[in-house]
């Protein structure tokens, strides 16, 4: 294989939590990811639209990463205008000429049972390393008996070894018990969301009064996202 592997963890991110970031480290860790990219989508295919503006999403995800050298928010989806399709996304990255034994998209157990409503599906698969690490409720040991027909395709994850073609790679860790709803709804409530989220996420979330019923900044478009820091080498 390349000496490249990029890690790549799509989401709404509305707010990124301590489970998006337990899920890409397991894969980082687990398959010596030379790299993950964080990818705030734009506008979702499959879930309502944030709540929370791009602006703070990607803020709050650059906050998240920023102490993990390996790890950029990148701003891909968020400046496109059409629905932000994970094949899109892939076929972006292997037109800046990454092949697709060299990325790994990183995504929970939970998530990757309704793979078959993605759009580009089954061709989809073949763009990448699908790494599905499990959740509390979805563990990966689940997925052969609930996907029967992708069995053949699943390979249990070992330190730092990854077919030579597109497969997916189920990763057992453990990974925070926490979702973004529970994060919105808890913050509606009044209470504090200590340990759900990091630090800088929390302040953020604060200082902006963001999922808080009658705040400013709920769907706040306040100047541009700091778009700079999350380009591809090699773009605009």
């Amino acid at each position: 294989m390349s000496g490249r592997r990029v890690g790549i963890l799509g989401g709404t991110f509305d707010p990124i939590h301590c489970g998006h970031l337990d899920v890409a480290d397991a894969a980082a860790s687990t398959l010596a990811l030379t790299s993950v990219f964080m990818i705030p989508s734009n506008i979702p295919p499959h879930r309502p639209q944030p709540f929370a503006s791009a602006y703070h999403r990607f803020a709050m995800v650059a906050l998240a990463v920023a102490e993990r050298p390996a790890w950029r928010a990148v701003d891909l989806e968020l400046r496109s205008t059409t629905p932000s399709y994970t094949s899109s996304t892939l076929g972006h990255l292997r037109n800046r000429a990454y092949a697709p034994n060299e990325l790994f998209f990183i995504i929970g157990a939970d998530a990757f049972g309704e793979i078959a409503t993605w759009h580009d599906y089954p061709a989809i698969l073949d763009a990448a390393h699908f790494v599905v690490v499990s959740r509390p409720g979805s563990p990966v040991g689940r997925l052969a008996q609930r996907l029967p027909h992708l069995a053949p395709r699943m390979v249990t994850a070992t330190n730092a070894i990854a077919p030579a073609n597109p497969s997916i790679i189920l990763i057992d860790a453990p990974t925070a018990d926490v979702s973004s709803t529970a994060i919105r709804q808890t913050l509606g409530e009044g209470t504090a969301i200590d340990g759900m989220v990091p630090a800088g996420v929390r302040q953020h979330i604060e200082q902006h009064g963001l999922y808080i019923p009658g705040t400013p900044g709920r769907r706040a478009s306040d100047g541009l996202y700091p778009i700079a820091a999350g380009r591809l080498h090699g773009e605009d």
